[in-house]
């Protein structure tokens, strides 16, 4: 996995970058602060500014080692110098639903025994949803789980990510949760973790919040079983004006 500048400087939401390659509808960019999403986390989104006016980028699409920007006008031909201006209410969205997605996995990891994640997604509209390698459990235990969650959030964790050796992180336990899929390592062997301090600590790609507190209130939703050993887990975020009920 690549060190992305969105990981360098999360809160850097506009640059100047040049366009290396183009086709209708989409560019490769010299640098550019857009997470390409992964991993079941959508991709940022936002503007290229070009001297006829603001381009869409409605997603990103990765090939490769290239990073193709994809456009909201198919047709659209781009070149030269553009600005680039990231949606930062939709990255701080999706960061504040991804990070509490690792506090609610913290909790099911502790409360049942090392159950791992089979699936996850991070949606843009403030809903996502994990799976668990659970079997004969009682979905009430799960939806409780919901107030350890917001009380992390009111405590304010500070969340940070850091850089552990692959071959270290293979032998710690809890590092990697996901049963179908971890981040793969830098190309200088390194496994990106996100760090959110006295609680949790794993393998991430992601985009997050710098502490707990900046999240609205998170909300379980809907509980389903997906198979014999699969535990779904619907979420959302809370209004902004619900944190103090929260």
């Amino acid at each position: 996995m690549p060190i992305y500048l969105c990981h360098e400087r999360p809160d850097l939401d506009t640059h100047i970058a040049s366009v290396v390659d183009a086709r209708p509808g989409a560019v490769v960019l010299s640098r550019s602060a857009f997470h390409p999403g992964g991993g079941g986390q959508v991709s940022d989104i936002g503007t290229l500014g070009t001297s006829g006016g603001p381009v869409a980028v409605t997603r990103i699409k990765v090939d490769g080692d290239t990073t193709w920007h994809m456009l909201g006008d198919e047709s659209a031909i781009v070149d030269g110098d553009v600005e680039v201006r990231i949606d930062m209410d939709h990255r701080r969205r999706v960061a504040s639903l991804h990070t509490m997605s690792h506090v609610l996995n913290a909790f099911v990891f502790e409360e049942f025994e090392g159950s791992l994640v089979t699936g996850a997604q991070i949606n843009g509209d403030g809903t996502g949803r994990m799976d668990f390698d659970l079997s004969q459990i009682d979905n009430d235990r799960l939806r409780a789980l919901e107030a350890p969650v917001n009380n992390t959030i009111k405590h304010g964790h500070t969340v940070k990510s850091v850089y552990v050796d692959v071959d270290d992180a293979a032998t710690t336990r809890g590092l990697v949760r996901s049963l179908s899929v971890a981040p793969p390592p830098t190309s200088d062997g390194r496994l990106r973790l996100i760090d959110i301090a006295g609680l949790d600590r794993q393998a991430c790609g992601g985009t997050h919040l710098s502490n707990t507190a900046e999240s609205p209130p998170f909300r379980i939703g809907k509980i389903e079983n997906k198979g014999k050993r699969n535990r779904r887990v619907r979420f959302t975020l809370g209004a902004e004006h619900d944190r103090a009920a929260g």
